[in-house]
């Protein structure tokens, strides 16, 4: 059976935000760019921050080379990417559903409804009932054709990659659908979430040091 595929999503805050603001996300919370890993540009993006999303290049280099503790016994919601492209779509999941309270959900829109769907199912059920759900891929779809540049098609093969990081009780966790749990990168706390994976970030680049498709956005309270 072949693999369902979506179109890729832009790592693009105004795509972003207007997808998350359709889901059902109040639009006080904004994904805003990272421009720089340095203390300075760290200090100029909004609090309070509840999750990153780094978008990097899939290499030889980025597969052969993993750090981190795989934790399939943690609490964190986790999905697994069954979906062709639909990183970004994983990683925006992930980065809501690690907080919802916080976020408070419009229970009206289609975000309530899947996380009180999913919650108490397996991460390879998560990832089956979003393959089953319409909407979701609509959605997606929808704003992946308003980047700023040209959505490559379904078949295409993007070497570029989505993953989410969290804070959950005081630890680290980097959010990867292909792994087989959340990633334990550490102790992290509410405040230093955005340096914390700064760090990180900076681990994925030194082993591809070549590579300049990195790209770091924050969901921030901005307003």
């Amino acid at each position: 059976m072949a693999e369902m595929r979506w179109l890729p999503l832009e790592s693009n805050p105004e795509v972003m935000n207007k997808y998350v603001q359709t889901l059902g996300i109040n639009e006080q919370w904004q994904f805003v760019d990272v421009w720089g890993l340095d203390k300075e540009l760290l200090e100029m993006i909004p609090r309070p921050i509840c999750a990153v999303l780094l978008l990097f290049p899939i290499s030889d280099k980025s597969e052969s080379n993993h750090f981190g503790d795989v934790d399939p016994s943690s609490e964190v919601y986790f999905i697994k990417q069954t979906i062709g492209n639909a990183c970004g779509t994983i990683g925006i999941i992930h980065a809501l559903c690690n907080n919802d309270e916080r976020l408070g959900f419009d229970r009206e829109k289609h975000l309530s409804k899947f996380f009180g769907d999913t919650k108490d199912l397996s991460p390879e059920e998560r990832g089956k009932h979003l393959e089953a759900d319409a909407a979701f891929g609509e959605a997606h779809d929808e704003v992946a054709q308003e980047g700023q540049t040209q959505a490559p098609s379904r078949d295409e093969h993007v070497d570029l990659h989505f993953v989410a990081f969290i804070h959950h009780k005081g630890t680290l966790y980097e959010l990867d659908g292909r792994q087989d749990g959340p990633v334990n990168h550490g102790p992290t706390t509410e405040d230093t979430l955005l340096e914390d994976t700064a760090e990180v970030v900076k681990k994925f680049m030194a082993r591809d040091p070549d590579n300049l498709n990195f790209t770091v956005v924050a969901l921030a309270k901005a307003g």
